[in-house]
């Protein structure tokens, strides 16, 4: 019998997609946030990517690690986790966060606006 290979759940996405930003958000590397569940790095990469399914006692452990309640994993608490996903998905974009925190450190005006400009005429010329 031949294995059928699926799309990763978009349940597992979106929680692997809250990991990585908060593990991100935390300062945490992938191999601490391992270290810590009792895992390999590389098995939080495949939670990260909804590639594996985590179970409720490693979410717990997770979390806890995180410093956040299990129900923030699945965006519960919110009406506009549909937001929270795009927004975590975006972060989720290597660069993503630190490119992020270079833009808050700027000061509000010029430089942040031709912060923008240039991404933005990048992405132009790209597309």
């Amino acid at each position: 019998m031949q294995k059928v290979e699926t799309a990763p759940d978009p349940v597992d996405v979106a929680v692997g997609a809250r990991i990585r930003l908060l593990r991100k958000m935390r300062g945490l590397s992938q191999q601490a946030l391992a270290e810590a569940a009792g895992v390999t790095f590389q098995q939080i990469q495949k939670y990260e990517r909804g590639s594996n399914r985590v179970s409720a006692s490693m979410l717990a452990r997770i979390a806890n690690t995180l410093q956040a309640p299990v129900a923030e994993m699945f965006g519960e608490g919110s009406a506009s986790s549909g937001a929270i996903d795009e927004v975590a998905a975006l972060l989720a974009e290597p660069g993503a966060v630190e490119l992020l925190r270079a833009y808050s450190e700027l000061p509000r005006g010029p430089a942040r606006s031709a912060l923008v400009e240039f991404v933005s005429a990048v992405r132009n010329e790209i597309a």
